[in-house]
This record gives C-alpha cells, structure tokens and sequence, in this order.
C-alpha cells in the first residue's frame, strides 16, 4: 500500500481511539486530544509484562484499533486474538497489523460475554478500558475467569471515588453487636463501592460504573484473581487463582450455553 493510499484508509476508517505510528509520517489519530495514546500510557507499565511472550497466547478484549495486540506480537507471542463488538474497530485493527507487518494477528467480532464461544484458554488476557462500559461488569469478569483466562490478565478501568483500601469482615453482621444500627464501614471512603452513572460521562453514554480502588480489587478477587501488582493507580496485573465459593456451583449469573444445549 503506498503513503497515499494508506493515508486514505486512514482517513476513511477515522475517528479512531488508538494513536497508532503506522510509519511514512502517518498516524492514525494525530489530533488525539490525550497525544500520542496509548502508547505513552502503555510505557508506564509495560514492564509489568513479561518482555519475551514467545510461545504465548494472548487474547486481547476490546482489541480496538489493536494497538496492545501489536505490542504483544513486538514481544514475541505466538498467536494473538483480538476481539471487539465494533465492526469499524476491526477494520482499524486489521488495518493497523497488516501495515506493521502482523498480518497473523487474529481478529473476530465477539462479545466478552460470549468468550465462552472461544473453547480454549490464553496465557494472557488483555481486559483494558472494557469494563465501565459494560452493564453488567460482574458477570464479565466471571465469564472470564470461567473460560478464558490460562494465567494471566491485565485489566484496567476507571476507577473514581477514594483510592483508600478499608478492611472489610469475612461474614458482614446484620447490625452493630448489641444494637440496631448498620455497621459503620458501609459509609467508609475506602469501603468497595461501585458508582453507577445513569447517563453520561464525559459526553460518553457508555460510561456506565466507575468503582473505587477497593472495589477494583474485591471483584477482581470475587471473580477467582490474585493481584500480583499495579503498575498504575488504575492497571492491575492479575493472575487466575480459585474462584471463591466455586463449591457451591459456576460464578457466572446463568452458565454458557451452546446452541445444542438451549431449550427448544
């Protein structure tokens, strides 16, 4: 593809979300209002990944223009697999990874509530800037855990609300012993507290929760993930661990079904 025609493809797949250098002066969002994302922000906790992903798998969600797809392939993975409801997004995507010479990159229209459909586990799922726009976040995170993560995830998402971690009891009383008063921590800044926003955000109405610190982490946790580290007040490198109370049955609200399996 010469600079000219590229330059058009550019053009015509615009707007883009991903500021991505695809060489000959051309980049695919150059009026990004945050500059040159995500790569300046991928450079705070790129070392928080392994740097040799040889032989790995990797399954990207909300792949979008693909730009972490293509970092991952930089590193060396052996396949990667980026998903995305947005046809346009693809587009972008396959755009981006052809020109930059990594045409194997896999890329398909799915949902992250369908990864089910996948069949198999990756060594690394990328879960960044995902879930705040998601209705339903928990049964994400369950679904997840439940079909796709191998071993590790990266995930990140808006967090707003205190950055404070309270602790919280194992088994939450009723009352305050002795009285009839709710326990206290519930009104606690660093207490996990899910903020829903009803319309929008930022001009955005997908913007649909935005936790606290704590509550990134207790979902993380309840969805069946150990936090190795958090390179960034809102990253968070996560690997698959047992999923709590998992003895008493599948942590996703209604298990994944195939079409065989759904009632007639």
């Amino acid at each position: 593809m010469t600079p000219d025609t590229l330059r058009a493809e550019v053009g015509r797949l615009a707007p883009w979300f991903h500021n991505i250098d695809l060489g000959h002066g051309i980049r695919t969002a150059p009026d990004h209002f945050l500059g040159d994302y995500p790569s300046f922000k991928f450079a705070r906790f790129a070392d928080a990944l392994p740097a040799d992903m040889t032989g790995k798998s990797v399954l990207d969600i909300g792949c979008n223009a693909g730009f972490y797809a293509i970092e991952m392939k930089r590193r060396g993975a052996a396949r990667v697999l980026g998903i995305d409801c947005d046809d346009r997004y693809l587009a972008q995507a396959r755009l981006t990874t052809d020109t930059l010479g990594y045409g194997d990159v896999e890329l398909r229209n799915l949902s992250v509530y369908d990864v089910a459909a996948l069949g198999e586990r990756f060594d690394l799922v990328i879960f960044m800037g995902v879930l705040y726009h998601l209705r339903h976040p928990l049964l994400a995170l369950d679904l997840i855990r439940e079909h796709v993560a191998g071993d590790l995830m990266l995930f990140q998402t808006m967090q707003q609300g205190s950055e404070a971690i309270e602790p919280v009891p194992e088994d939450h009383p009723f009352h305050v012993p002795g009285t009839h008063r709710p326990p206290a921590y519930f009104d606690a800044p660093g207490y996990p507290r899910m903020h829903f926003i009803e319309r929008a955000f930022a001009g955005d109405w997908t913007n649909w929760w935005a936790p606290n610190a704590a509550c990134s982490r207790a979902m993380l946790r309840a969805s069946g993930f150990t936090i190795l580290g958090q390179p960034e007040p809102e990253v968070y490198l996560c690997r698959a661990a047992p999923v709590p109370y998992a003895e008493y049955g599948p942590a996703a609200v209604y298990p994944a079904t195939t079409p065989q399996e759904e009632p007639a």
